[in-house]
């Protein structure tokens, strides 16, 4: 391994233990209640190396967001190509994707936690995260609808229907239910019948 690659890779490492730590630390504590200086050292990178890469806790949660709903390297490219029901359930996979990894679940709790407080928290997640997913789902919509395989007046509305109904099923009982862990199959069913009750709905 080269010399840049070694840093790169050590860079990296920190930066993932950084994010693991204040999601942790934002979790225990709250957003308010936990400084810079507290995550750098569950960390274990000093407070100068936090400080680099995030000067204000604001900017770290906002990073924490992007990097919870980073889009994966989707190998299956989803077009307005008349193909429904497949597409959808593509897109469908993507959100449980998504919403499945590691610390979405403890993102949201800490959102919700502090939105009173921290209003510019919720606004982060959902600006930064949640609506350029909607936006995928919403812009394929509209697509559809204009090539005249879907009748879509307000694909805003379906949209968030289409998400709401995986969602409801495979992600929003985790925050109540710790242990909430639907098998494969299940989430596989679930993301299946939402496209086919988008069809149900809007197909021509």
């Amino acid at each position: 391994m080269s010399k840049t690659a070694y840093h790169e890779q050590l860079a990296t490492e920190k930066r993932a233990a950084i994010m693991d730590a204040a999601t942790a630390l934002f979790g225990e504590f709250g957003y308010d209640g936990t400084s810079l200086s507290k995550i750098a050292a569950g960390a274990g990178v000093s407070k100068a190396t936090l400080f680099k890469q995030f000067p204000t806790k604001a900017e770290l949660f906002e990073a924490m967001v992007i990097e919870f709903w980073r889009p994966a390297d989707w190998t299956d490219e989803v077009t307005a190509d008349g193909h429904i029901r497949r597409n959808l359930i593509t897109l469908g996979r993507r959100y449980v994707t998504v919403l499945s990894r590691p610390g979405m679940a403890e993102l949201f709790r800490i959102v919700i936690a502090e939105a009173p407080r921290f209003p510019e928290l919720a606004k982060a997640n959902f600006e930064l995260g949640k609506q350029p997913f909607w936006r995928s789902v919403h812009d394929y919509l509209r697509a559809e609808s204009g090539a005249g395989a879907l009748r879509v007046d307000h694909p805003d509305i379906a949209a968030t229907q289409f998400l709401g109904m995986i969602a409801d099923n495979v992600f929003w009982p985790r925050l109540l239910l710790i242990d909430w862990r639907p098998s494969r199959d299940a989430v596989n069913r679930v993301v299946s019948e939402a496209a086919e009750t988008m069809v149900a709905r809007y197909a021509s």
